[in-house]
């Protein structure tokens, strides 16, 4: 094989964070918020916020990073900016990838031709999208190559989900699942792992399929855990759950930025990663639905190698040492290592349901209880700022 003659990528960053918009007083979803909130919110933070398809969901996007640090202050600046405008009108910022005991058919969807379009055309199926996510984008430029890394790095999605759960609750129900939300979002189509494709042509030939055929406008209708951004020239890694905690973030979006870079070094020294079946994969995915990075007897996911369940602790274990030399090269071991303190604490997923056990072993009632939940979730979203007491 000819050596690999291209430029390295610059693996720049780009993180999307989904938040929810929480009524004050009762802790429920705001589902018709003040057209000035997000009026004020832009007035602040320009391009970088926009509404989401429900009204009561606001979306922040950092600018394009090239370190963790850079990547930190934009997060933090835009949820306390966020948290700051939301209380003045008796409003909180949640971050979770579904809210504890909020009722799907109570929302309204945004108005605007695009999610009028969705609405249209998606019926029930999409009203149950309530939903909160995380998008990292990885800048490549070379348009092959961001295809054939897409196809080698879904084999690491459930372990990047793993580290991002957050969503055990639906409706007022535990539903014994660490996040509950690619249940919903499975619904949708054009969803799950991304195709394998052998060239950016290849892709496209698809794609424009899809375009002429009239069943979608263009890639953004493309929902897949992973993607070429139909926009910038990067891969988006979108299948993680919105991180309640800042670092956790921060840490999962280093992860996967150093997870391209070394499938890149991979490539470059005219090896790659081995590219398994869905069939494989998704069962993974699936177990980092189920048990996330919790230990347990039947937890942790499926070496493909060895063929056996192994603990996520341990798989966490082999991945930071696969890619330490790719978090030295960008500066970010301090923020990969972050991963042991999740899994040893537990996600947001673990951590909500303490709270929901505790207070049901005070006596408070189910519902109170998840009320707590919200409360330690708005808590956590800003630590600090946004007291609902």
């Amino acid at each position: 094989m000819a050596a690999f003659q291209t430029q390295e990528p610059g693996f720049s960053i780009g993180i999307e964070e989904e938040f929810w918009l929480v009524d004050r007083q009762s802790r429920d979803l705001a589902n018709d918020p003040p057209a000035d909130f997000l009026k004020d919110a832009k007035a602040k933070l320009g391009d970088q916020v926009s509404s989401e398809f429900m009204r009561c969901q606001i979306e922040t996007g950092t600018k394009v990073c090239n370190s963790a640090k850079d990547a930190r202050e934009q997060l933090s600046h835009m949820r306390s900016t966020l948290a700051e405008i939301a209380s003045k009108y008796d409003m909180a910022l949640l971050a979770a990838s579904t809210h504890p005991f909020a009722q799907w058919d109570s929302q309204k969807h945004t108005e605007g031709e695009r999610y009028s379009t969705i609405a249209r055309d998606l019926r029930t199926v999409v009203d149950r999208l309530l939903i909160c996510g995380m998008h990292v984008h990885v800048g490549i430029e070379d348009d092959d190559l961001r295809i054939e890394l897409m196809a080698q790095a879904s084999y690491f999605l459930p372990h990047l989900l793993a580290l991002t759960t957050s969503s055990p609750f639906w409706r007022g129900r535990d539903t014994g699942l660490q996040t509950f939300r690619l249940s919903v979002f499975d619904n949708l189509p054009r969803t799950g792992l991304p195709e394998v494709f052998g060239s950016w042509a290849e892709y496209r030939r698809h794609v424009d399929m899809l375009i002429q055929a009239g069943v979608i406008e263009d890639g953004t209708k493309l929902w897949w855990d992973l993607r070429p951004s139909d926009r910038w020239p990067t891969l988006e890694m979108r299948i993680a759950d919105v991180c309640t905690d800042l670092e956790d973030a921060v840490c999962v979006a280093s992860i996967t930025r150093c997870l391209m870079r070394m499938l890149y070094r991979l490539r470059r020294n005219n090896q790659r990663w081995r590219i398994y079946s869905h069939m494989l994969v998704r069962e993974n995915r699936w177990r980092a639905c189920r048990y996330g990075s919790d230990p347990g007897e039947k937890t942790g996911l499926i070496d493909f190698g060895r063929a056996e369940i192994v603990p996520y602790v341990d798989l966490v274990d082999e991945i930071l040492e696969l890619i330490r030399p790719d978090a030295e090269f960008f500066g970010c071991v301090a923020e990969i290592e972050h991963a042991r303190e999740i899994v040893r604490r537990g996600t947001s997923a673990r951590r909500q349901r303490e709270v929901f056990d505790a207070a049901i072993e005070k006596g408070i009632s189910p519902r109170d209880a998840l009320v707590a939940v919200a409360d330690h979730l708005i808590e956590q979203t800003v630590p600090g700022s946004q007291s609902v007491v």
